[in-house]
């Protein structure tokens, strides 16, 4: 028996019973689900960081809409969000590296 004890795509569970498995599952409360989102989003940002590979972007996309979805805000208010930061502060499209700063005389 393997055990995982972590939250996985809703396909999962037949998918594992189509291979002539058997699974053991159960629903999250509200507050579990968040808890297990925050934990799959760091194991997604851990396996791009680790492979640099665009599909792992596309598993962080996915959890990243799920904790959206999880805290009531649509992925068109997020992006509201986001364009207000940029308009406020920029992207990251030019490369910028800050170094230092020093106070100004």
């Amino acid at each position: 028996m393997k055990k995982f004890y972590k939250l996985v795509r809703d396909k999962i569970p037949e998918i594992i019973e189509n291979n002539n498995e058997t699974c053991k599952t159960r629903i999250l409360s509200d507050e579990e689900y968040l808890f297990e989102l925050n934990e799959k989003i760091q194991e997604e940002l851990q396996e791009y960081l680790e492979s640099g590979d665009i599909e792992e972007l596309a598993d962080l996309e996915e959890v990243l809409r799920a904790i959206l979805n999880a805290k009531g805000c649509s992925y068109d208010n997020f992006e509201a969000i986001r364009m207000s930061k940029v308009e406020k502060r920029g992207a990251f499209n030019e490369k910028i590296f800050l170094e230092s700063t020093d106070t100004k005389n």
